[in-house]
C-alpha cells in the first residue's frame, strides 16, 4: 500500500466507534493537538460502510478511517473484511483503536489489512498523545505509533 502523506490542507478523518463519550474524547483530543481536520463519526460499522459509500459517491472518502473493533450490527473485523472486498475503499488507510489489547484481535485485524492497532488509553492526556503522534505520521514526519507501523 503506498503512503499517504496529508500536507497543507484539513485532514479528513472517519470515526467509527459505537461510545459517544468516546467520540467526544477524540474529538475533544484532536481539538488539543492543534490539528485542522474535519471529522465524520459513525456509530457502528454498518454506519461506517454506508458514510464511507457516500464520501466515495461525493469523491470525499476520508483520508484515514479509526476503527474500533467493537460495535454492534457490524463489529470492525467485518469492516476490514469489506473493505478487503470492495476495490475503491480497499486502499483507505484502516488505524484500529479499541480497547482490545489481545494478540489474536490484533493478528485477526493485520491479516484483514489495518495499516496500525492501537489500544485506547485510559487517561485523555495519554489519548492527546497518541493523536500528536498520529499527526507527526499524517505530516510525513513520523511512522505509525503501534504494531506494524
Amino acid at each position: 500500500m503506498t503512503e499517504q502523506r496529508v500536507t497543507g490542507r484539513p485532514l479528513h478523518l472517519l470515526l467509527a466507534d459505537d461510545s459517544p463519550a468516546d467520540l467526544l474524547l477524540v474529538e475533544m483530543a484532536l481539538e488539543a493537538t492543534g490539528l485542522t481536520y474535519t471529522l465524520h463519526a459513525a456509530l457502528d460499522g454498518a454506519d461506517a460502510l454506508q458514510t464511507l459509500q457516500d464520501q466515495l459517491n461525493a469523491g470525499t472518502l476520508p483520508d484515514y478511517l479509526l476503527l474500533d473493533l467493537n460495535m454492534p450490527r457490524l463489529d470492525g473485523f467485518e469492516v476490514l473484511t469489506r473493505l478487503q472486498a470492495a476495490l475503491a475503499l480497499a486502499a483507505l488507510p484502516v488505524i484500529v483503536l479499541s480497547t482490545s489489547g489481545a494478540r489474536h484481535d490484533r493478528q485477526r485485524a493485520q491479516t484483514l489489512g489495518a495499516k496500525a492497532f492501537l489500544t485506547k488509553p485510559l487517561n485523555f492526556a495519554d489519548l492527546v498523545s497518541l493523536l500528536q503522534q498520529l499527526h507527526a505520521h499524517w505530516q510525513g514526519q513520523a511512522e505509525l505509533p503501534g504494531e506494524w507501523a
